[in-house]
């Protein structure tokens, strides 16, 4: 499922000012309005599009074929991590209305607009507690990717929408087992601090597992490898 929404300048907003509204059934409640104002402001076109598996959103510069700021959200987040995937892709649009191509993408440039911007959602009751611990605690360096720091990830993991077997490796207790997407069956041996040690039931071979990745609780063992 992919849908294509432009929400563009304010100069366009009377005919425009329905898709606009519709992003507000994909954030937190009530957080609308502090996000509209960067499309009122802004050309920006938002494409919600399906699951990818190696990002959660990206930006993209204007450029001659496409003259305005491109972003895209994966349209099946919770709406806590479409809100934070969506202003950390404005930071990225303000870093580069700001710096153009002079910043690294990920630099302390646009780590203060990101702290900037989001700084604003906070305290406001958008986001529930302990998403909000965890999203302070995570502003203090602020990564590429949510996916990087476990406890903002895990955290908000739980409020995804999901198959009622799947479960993080983190959450998989020692000696239970469970089976990845690609259907081998492990045994989890050891918890680590960010890593957990791993069996794989049918080769014995031990395998460090990191603890966010997504897997599926299982009873079953695999046969064996004699």
């Amino acid at each position: 499922m992919q849908r294509n929404n432009g929400f563009n300048h304010k100069k366009e907003m009377k005919k425009k000012e329905t898709p606009l509204q519709n992003l507000s059934r994909f954030l937190p409640k009530g957080s609308f309005p502090l996000v509209a104002p960067y499309f009122i402001n802004n050309t920006i076109h938002l494409n919600l599009t399906r699951e990818r598996k190696t990002v959660l959103g990206d930006y993209r510069i204007p450029c001659k074929e496409f003259p305005y700021h491109r972003i895209s959200i994966n349209i099946n987040l919770n709406p806590y991590s479409f809100l934070i995937t969506l202003l950390h892709e404005i930071a990225h649009m303000q870093t580069q209305i700001y710096y153009a191509d002079k910043v690294a993408p990920h630099g302390k440039e646009w780590k203060s607009q990101f702290r900037h911007i989001l700084m604003n959602f906070i305290g406001k009751g958008f986001f529930p507690k302990d998403v909000e611990k965890a999203l302070i605690a995570y502003l203090q360096n602020p990564a590429a990717s949510t996916c990087t720091d476990p406890l903002l990830y895990k955290t908000l993991y739980r409020y995804d929408i999901k198959e009622d077997n799947c479960l993080l490796v983190d959450d998989v207790k020692v000696g239970d087992y469970f089976e990845t997407m690609e259907g081998e069956v492990f045994e989890k041996i050891a918890q680590m601090r960010t890593r957990c040690k791993c069996k794989h039931v049918r080769t014995r071979a031990l395998y460090l597992f990191h603890g966010i990745i997504e897997v599926k609780r299982t009873s079953k063992k695999r046969k064996k490898i004699a």
